[in-house]
């Protein structure tokens, strides 16, 4: 792009075609900020963020500026834990995001716009000033954000006695039925207590509540 250079592009294959020779180049610094996991995610723009990755210098680190949404399942969850591994910055705002960006080397800004019967428009600019001004609104926020293992840790639902002795039982490997005998209640209950459970720990199975749950730090 040439210098101050604005250009508009709508859907992610275009947003690659044209500029995603820009991930590439990044070399001293990689902002991304987004409401979920859904913006930046396709393939196009995934290969092109691994290629800066695989040319990046000892001292780069990316950071991630990432919605309390973008926790939604374990799955995401377990996507960012392997982010934060292969080195990235990860955290979480509980202040809303005005725009989903991504800030290169504070030289280029990709600002992502709304969603279109024919893609998402985005907007890729160098103007010095509009970046600038972009990245200090990031700066703040960052700063004012949370580490994604701080966060977690401190995103713990409560549970109270019952639910305590729901995934001990779930952890004792018992059949619904003995479980249900021990605790004392009815197998329809003891399951309606299991699925409340699951649904207070954001899990998707009994597995998924196990790890959830240790997680969190609550006793299994």
């Amino acid at each position: 792009m040439r210098n101050e250079e604005v250009l508009s592009v709508r859907g992610d294959a275009e947003l690659i075609a044209r500029a995603g020779h820009l991930f590439e180049s990044a070399r001293t610094e990689f902002l991304c900020a987004a409401r979920d996991l859904q913006t930046w995610s396709q393939p196009g723009a995934r290969a092109a963020r691994n290629r800066m990755r695989a040319a990046d210098p000892a001292d780069f680190t990316p950071r991630k500026l990432l919605s309390p949404v973008a926790l939604a399942d374990e799955e995401a969850r377990a996507h960012l834990r392997l982010v934060r591994s292969k080195g990235a910055l990860v955290r979480i705002s509980r202040s809303p995001l005005p725009h989903e960006t991504i800030l290169i080397d504070r030289r280029v800004m990709i600002l992502a716009g709304q969603e279109t019967p024919t893609g998402r428009e985005y907007t890729v600019t160098t103007s010095q000033i509009l970046v600038d001004g972009v990245h200090s609104l990031f700066r703040a926020i960052w700063d004012a954000a949370v580490d994604l293992e701080t966060y977690l840790r401190s995103d713990v639902p409560h549970l109270d006695a019952d639910g305590r002795m729901i995934l001990k039982a779930l952890a004792s490997g018992l059949t619904d039925e003995s479980a249900a005998k021990r605790l004392g209640v009815s197998l329809r209950t003891y399951r309606r207590r299991v699925a409340e459970l699951m649904a207070k720990l954001e899990a998707g199975s009994r597995f998924q509540a196990g790890l959830r749950a240790g997680e969190l730090g609550l006793p299994r």
